[in-house]
């Protein structure tokens, strides 16, 4: 496996390769990390399959879809019905046309070919079995992916980014309960995030599942209590201080407030 890393947001994609197949996990960002993906995944390859698979589709994630026109693509159901596709690609198109940047591919949203609905549900090509958990919380869309002894997490369980909850807090606990499943049940695991650093330590994966928990826990009991104080305190943990990280605290506390407030 190879993990690339975006020198925005730190962002994650990565390449998997086994004796079947080849999958290619969120191709982003700049149009030569897109190219550098592209040309491993070239010399790689030979004749064997080529998936794309997406954990969500916020633009970051969905960027470098049509770098690979020729790949089978996967993704959940909530990735085929989502309800703001021209929103995610008008992002795109404002990110690029704002830094000047031109892709040598259209700018479309992905169509899942394997269609994943269920927890549990796998994908099997040749001696390959990928297995899936649908993981919504951060979006409604979320996947989480075992390809072997990779884990491919998407939007949680970075070593620095704390939870960003842009669909539901409480969805967000459920996933979490998922996250602790798979780390109960999975002993030789490779954790890569959407954003940071991959890691094969498992006391360094509980540790990651333990601060997005403890966060999650102390935002709701700020909620529920109403303590102005403890809010600011969690905001002032979030890594990277800028007006962003700001407004996506913000976001955090107004989606728990819907959902756990009084």
């Amino acid at each position: 496996m190879s993990v690339f890393e975006s020198v925005l947001f730190k962002t994650t994609s990565s390449v998997i390769e086994t004796e079947d197949l080849v999958v290619v996990v969120d191709p982003t960002w700049l149009p030569f990390e897109i190219a550098e993906i592209k040309d491993h995944v070239e010399r790689i390859r030979g004749d064997k399959e080529l998936y794309l698979l997406f954990t969500h589709g916020d633009f970051d994630h969905i960027i470098g879809y049509g770098a690979f026109p020729d790949a089978k693509v996967i993704g959940s159901a909530g990735l085929r019905d989502h309800r703001n596709k021209q929103q995610k690609l008008a992002y795109i198109h404002q990110f690029d046309d704002e830094y000047y940047v031109d892709r040598d591919y259209d700018i479309t949203f992905p169509v899942p070919d394997v269609v994943i609905e269920r927890d549990g549900q796998q994908l099997q090509v040749g001696e390959t079995i990928l297995t899936f958990y649908l993981a919504p919380g951060h979006t409604s869309d979320g996947l989480f992916a075992i390809v072997n002894n990779t884990w491919i997490a998407g939007d949680y369980l970075s070593d620095f980014e704390l939870p960003f909850i842009d669909h539901s807090c409480k969805h967000y606990v459920q996933t979490l309960e998922k996250a602790a499943m798979i780390i109960e049940n999975h002993q030789d695991l490779i954790l890569v995030p959407g954003h940071g650093k991959a890691t094969n330590e498992r006391e360094e994966i509980k540790r990651r599942h333990h601060m997005a928990q403890s966060y999650i826990q102390r935002l709701i009991e700020a909620v529920q209590t109403e303590e102005g104080e403890a809010l600011d305190v969690l905001g002032e943990e979030m890594p990277y201080p800028s007006s962003f990280t700001k407004e996506c605290h913000e976001k955090n506390i107004e989606i728990t407030k819907s959902e756990y407030g009084s």
